[in-house]
């Protein structure tokens, strides 16, 4: 029995490792996210080189692209680490928006997840930057300082002169701390993003014609880019920061949360999680990742360099 035991064993993992069905088994590691991506990008490039397979349909078509914007950056192609991809952004993001907004912070917290916020941001805005040039390591240090001091400042000081206005009751004073992480933190991801990317208004970024030729390097492009970028990083925290304490402030009114004050943090989460699901949709929308620019607005030397009326650049996101 034992022998036949030991056989059939020998015969699963010798089936299990000639199966077409699976890659091969890594510990911890998922068991298809390699291979869908690597499909995905086998059939964009089947596409694109008009070698498509029959039966392929729209639907495959529009997967396979939805995964590879996911998952790889549009200029090098390679892949961002998950917390950093946008498609990350909610999940990694929200336990960080519920501390920035807990009530009565204590300076240390305050200081804490702010930096904490503009930690993930630096790492999300050097991830989805525009990776025509190369960045040196010291732009990304002084965005990431900059970025830091700046909220920290800001929500410190604002704190401070809240607690200094003797005219506002507790109650107001309470709910009026609770807007302080908005300003701190758009403001802070204006200088983020300035200082991070600041490189690409030096050197300027690629633009390309409609065909995907390179025209050239354009810093007006680069400007372009950056003040989309930023105008984006002030709406997305806009309905997160400024939604939640409205409408907690009227949900711990309510009777069930007076009388199970430990539901508070839970709902406050749940608050959180769907404002952050409604703006980052909507900020996003706002300007397309390769956005478009008419080449007369262009350095004289680019608009002589084709015959297109216009050209896309990778705004970053």
């Amino acid at each position: 029995m034992a022998d036949t035991a030991t056989t059939a064993s020998a015969a699963a993992a010798s089936a299990a490792n000639t199966s077409t069905d699976a890659p091969p088994f890594q510990l911890g590691k998922p068991r298809f996210q390699q291979r869908r991506l690597r499909e995905a990008v086998q059939l964009l490039e089947d596409y694109k080189h008009g070698t498509l397979r029959p039966g392929v349909t729209n639907e495959q078509l529009w997967s396979a692209q939805k995964i590879k914007q996911a998952i790889l950056h549009p200029d090098t192609n390679e892949k961002i680490f998950m917390p950093f991809r946008m498609s990350g952004y909610i999940p990694f993001g929200t336990p960080i928006v519920v501390g920035l907004l807990l009530p009565n912070q204590t300076l240390a917290s305050t200081v804490f997840w702010q930096w904490l916020n503009q930690s993930h941001n630096a790492c999300v805005n050097y991830a989805n930057r525009n990776a025509t040039k190369p960045s040196p390591a010291s732009k990304f240090i002084q965005g990431y300082l900059g970025a830091v001091i700046s909220a920290v400042s800001i929500a410190v000081g604002l704190n401070v002169l809240v607690q200094k206005a003797n005219k506002f009751t507790p109650a107001t004073r309470l709910l009026v701390q609770r807007f302080v992480p908005f300003p701190a933190v758009a403001s802070a991801n204006i200088c983020n993003v300035v200082l991070m990317r600041y490189g690409e208004l030096e050197e300027g970024i690629d633009v390309l014609d409609g065909d995907g030729n390179l025209v050239g390097s354009s810093k007006i492009a680069a400007r372009h880019a950056l003040l989309e970028t930023a105008l984006t990083r002030v709406v997305l925290p806009m309905p997160i920061l400024v939604l939640p304490p409205i409408i907690m402030s009227m949900l711990e009114k309510t009777a069930l949360l007076q009388a199970r004050p430990r539901l508070l943090l839970p709902v406050q989460s749940l608050v959180c999680l769907a404002a952050f699901g409604l703006a980052l949709p909507l900020a996003i929308s706002l300007f397309p990742q390769m956005s478009e620019i008419e080449t007369s607005q262009l350095e004289p030397e680019i608009a002589r360099a084709t015959s297109s009326r216009t050209v896309v650049y990778n705004k970053g996101l």
